[in-house]
């Protein structure tokens, strides 16, 4: 199995949760058009936090969307709410996967 999870941890800089999922439409777009893009989703934790879980059909393909991902969202609105040290992102390989 290739397929890889990308893991984003953040908070918000700015805008509550209900403008940050909204402002998230330009986000999804760009997603749906990047090659190897399985699927995408995004949650709060209680403390606040956010996570976002995306898997991709390969690592390369989440690496190469990654290396794009902040030239060419790097203006919309979502992005601009995301307070920038808090980011964290991870990728591993599926070891198991079900439904």
């Amino acid at each position: 199995m290739n397929e890889t999870i990308e893991l984003v941890t953040f908070r918000l800089a700015s805008g509550d949760a209900q403008s940050f999922v909204a402002a998230n439409g330009m986000i999804n777009d760009w997603l749906k058009r990047q090659p190897g893009f399985i699927s995408r989703r995004l949650g709060q934790k209680p403390d606040g936090s956010w996570v976002d879980v995306l898997l991709w059909s390969s690592d390369q393909a989440a690496k190469t969307a990654g290396a794009k991902a902040m030239t060419e969202l790097g203006d919309c609105p979502a992005m601009a709410m995301i307070a920038p040290e808090a980011d964290m992102i991870s990728h591993a390989p599926v070891a198991l996967a079900i439904g």
